[in-house]
């Protein structure tokens, strides 16, 4: 159950650079954001919420298993897989 709600977060914190033309919500960037900011933030909160899981992780595990660059790599790529609502929304609608 907590793996689908860990998916679920990653989805929607995914598509928080497509949904609002403010960087990291806070800081206004102008009447539109690049896809340079868009992405800088992506990877952004990618980092942050990494960070987020490994200590959940650490908290409820005890320890934090080690991962190979395959690892990264794969779950970066899903993180980019899951900001596709947000980019239809962004680009394609408007």
């Amino acid at each position: 159950m907590i793996e689908w709600l860990i998916i679920l977060l990653s989805i929607v914190i995914a598509n928080l650079p497509w949904l609002s033309n403010k960087l990291f919500l806070v800081v206004e960037v102008g009447n539109k954001k690049s896809l340079a900011w868009v992405l800088t933030e992506l990877i952004s909160l990618y980092l942050v919420w990494g960070l987020v899981l490994m200590f959940i992780e650490n908290q409820v595990v005890g320890n934090i298993h080690n991962q190979d660059w395959e690892f990264y790599v794969v779950t970066f790529c899903l993180f980019i897989i899951f900001t596709f609502p947000g980019f239809i929304y962004k680009v394609i609608w408007k």
